[in-house]
């Protein structure tokens, strides 16, 4: 078995070994991961944080040691950049942009210096809502999970990360997370309201907020209400999402 880490600022991971197939999920610089298979030009990987696998290109692969992978895995204390941007120096004095939300570990395969601030451990859920507007206009992207490009699950799973809190990559998975609330009146800034497409599937995410309002993705990172029925998009004069259930994680 072999091990990798993250050493840019964004790796994609694509579901088959090729550059125009679907992005299924990004790696963010510090993530740890497995590489299940190798060929010539890809390696088949699973994410440690949420056992999301996928195709990324090897020349964008650093390999560790399994006694360092070892020790990733034993470090119970991650830290995540809190700020939109900063960058990270290496011992060459070469500096790489990283974004909110990545890893920093504290590693020899990353030997670098950090002057950004940093979050460590679970925080209160009340600032769920604070770390959320910090994606806020962050274009839609499918499988992205940054402030320049994220999708609906990628935002609540980067919102929750950075706060000290795992949830898994798709909406649908996130679903089978937490407590079932029965209503929306039950539910407190930070909780998770789900809703499914016209198949019964649950599709789509976001974080409530207070007073009936919903921080989520659709075309962008963005506010809108939410009642019973579901979304209810204040530009469009419609409801663009069907509500399901509402999930308290925290």
């Amino acid at each position: 078995m072999q091990y990798g880490i993250c050493h840019l600022s964004i790796i994609p991971v694509r579901s088959s070994p090729d550059e125009i197939s679907e992005m299924l999920t990004e790696l963010l610089f510090g993530e740890h991961f497995k590489v299940l298979e190798s060929r010539k030009n890809w390696s088949r990987i699973k994410t440690i944080f949420d056992k999301c696998e996928g195709w990324v290109m090897n020349s964008q692969l650093v390999f560790i040691s399994e006694d360092e992978f070892v020790t990733l895995q034993q470090n119970k204390k991650r830290r995540y950049l809190s700020e939109l941007i900063s960058f990270v120096e290496d011992e060459h004095h070469i500096l790489t942009p990283i974004l909110l939300g990545s890893s920093v570990p504290d590693t020899p395969s990353l030997p670098i210096d950090l002057d950004g601030a940093i979050m460590s451990g679970p925080q209160p859920k009340k600032n769920l809502v604070k770390t959320s507007l910090l994606y806020l206009n962050a274009p839609e992207i499918k499988g992205g999970k940054t402030p320049f490009g994220i999708d609906a699950a990628g935002f609540t799973q980067m919102v929750y990360k950075i706060n000290g809190y795992g949830l898994l990559r798709t909406a649908e998975n996130q679903s089978t997370q937490g407590t079932a609330l029965s209503f929306v009146e039950e539910s407190e800034a930070g909780d998770l309201a789900f809703f499914d497409n016209s198949n019964g599937l649950i599709d789509h995410v976001g974080i409530i907020m207070d007073n009936n309002y919903v921080i989520h993705v659709n075309g962008r990172v963005r506010i809108d209400r939410i009642d019973h029925t579901g979304i209810f998009n204040n530009d469009l004069r419609t409801y663009t999402h069907q509500l399901r259930v509402i999930k308290k994680i925290i």
